[in-house]
């Protein structure tokens, strides 16, 4: 388990590609490349997957009382927390 601080780091950097592919896909000329294609695939394949495994350690750490050792910051769980909700709508749509 100590390998849940670098989850949670990749979890943000997936929901960031996340972020970037929804304002991708919003745009009024998509972006096209093999750079874009990987930020999509990131952003709605991994981002969801990830996010949701990380929150559900993170939960069950906390719930054992066991997350303090870890070392995590507040903002990081919180952002990963707050990427999961939108995540869930769309994988779940």
């Amino acid at each position: 388990m100590p390998n849940i601080r670098f989850f949670s780091k990749l979890a943000f950097i997936c929901n960031l590609c996340f972020l970037i592919a929804l304002i991708v896909q919003k745009a009024p000329l998509p972006l096209q490349g093999e750079i874009t294609a990987t930020v999509i695939l990131i952003g709605y394949l991994f981002a969801g997957i990830i996010n949701l495994v990380v929150n559900l350690i993170c939960l069950v750490l906390f719930l054992s009382k066991k997350l303090q050792p870890y070392h995590l910051q507040s903002w990081l769980l919180v952002a990963n927390f707050l990427f999961l909700i939108p995540e869930l709508f769309l994988l779940l749509r």
